[in-house]
C-alpha cells in the first residue's frame, strides 16, 4: 500500500490566542473590531462600527437595563478596539486609565447585631418603627413586625414561643424607644405551618425523617 502523507491540524486553544478585552461579546466580535480599524475609507468605516454596535446589542440584551446604554456599548467599542478607533462616535472615547479606577467604598455601619437570629434587617425597621407617632398606624407596624420574628425565632428554635417574648425582643432591640401597646396579640400558629432554615427544602427534610421512622420500624421487626 503507497503511504500517503496525511496532513493533520493542530488544535487551537484559547489559552493560545490573542486575549479578548471584553470576553463577554465573543472572539467574533473581536474580529469585526479588528477588521474595522482596516478600513480607510472614513464613511464607510462609521457605518460598518454602528453596525458593530447593534450586533453587540443583540448579543448584550440586558444592557438596556442600564441609562444611557448607547453610550456604554460605545465605551465598550472602544474598550474592545484597544482605544485605537477613528470614528465618528456620538460619545467621546473613554480613558484607558478609567479602566483601572477603583470604585467609591460603600459605607458599611460596623455596628455588632444584637440578636443574629432576627438579623441586621430587623433592627433597621425597628429604627424607623421608633422614629414613627403612636397610633393605629405605628400599631400596625409593630404586630406585623412581631409576626415576622415570631417567623423567624421559630426557624431557628423548633420551641414553641409567646407574644410576651417577641415582645420584650422588640422593646430590647429598640433600646426601649418602642413600648408595645397592651392587650396586642399575634394569633396562633398555624400547627400544619413547617419553618426551615435557608438553604433547606421543607418537603426533602420531610421526606429524611419518614425514611429514617421507616427505618427504624425495619430494624425493630428484624429484633
Amino acid at each position: 500500500m503507497e503511504n500517503k502523507e496525511i496532513d493533520t491540524c493542530k488544535l487551537l486553544y484559547n489559552t493560545e490566542r490573542v486575549k479578548l478585552y471584553i470576553p463577554e461579546y465573543g472572539r467574533n466580535v473581536q474580529k469585526m473590531v479588528d477588521y474595522l480599524k482596516t478600513i480607510e475609507d472614513r464613511e464607510k468605516r462609521n457605518e460598518q462600527a454602528r453596525a458593530i454596535i447593534k450586533v453587540m446589542e443583540i448579543l448584550n440584551p440586558s444592557v438596556h437595563l442600564l441609562e444611557d446604554y448607547e453610550h456604554k456599548l460605545w465605551d465598550h467599542l472602544f474598550i474592545i478596539s484597544g482605544f485605537d478607533l477613528d470614528v465618528d462616535a456620538p460619545y467621546p472615547m473613554p480613558a484607558p486609565e478609567s479602566l483601572n479606577e477603583r470604585p467609591e467604598v460603600v459605607p458599611i455601619k460596623n455596628k455588632p447585631i444584637k440578636a443574629t437570629h432576627y438579623g441586621r434587617n430587623i433592627e433597621s425597621i425597628i429604627d424607623l418603627i421608633a422614629e414613627k407617632e403612636d397610633g393605629d398606624s405605628k400599631t400596625a407596624m409593630i404586630r406585623s413586625l412581631a409576626i415576622y420574628m415570631r417567623q423567624q425565632y421559630l426557624i431557628w428554635n423548633k420551641d414553641t414561643v409567646s407574644d410576651e417574648t417577641i415582645f420584650q425582643d422588640i422593646e430590647k432591640l429598640s433600646d426601649y424607644r418602642i413600648k408595645v401597646p397592651e392587650g396586642l396579640q399575634l394569633g396562633r400558629v398555624d400547627s400544619g405551618q413547617n419553618f426551615s432554615r435557608p438553604g433547606i427544602n421543607p418537603a426533602r427534610s420531610a421526606r429524611s425523617q419518614n425514611k429514617q421512622r421507616n427505618n427504624q420500624k425495619n430494624n425493630y421487626r428484624k429484633k
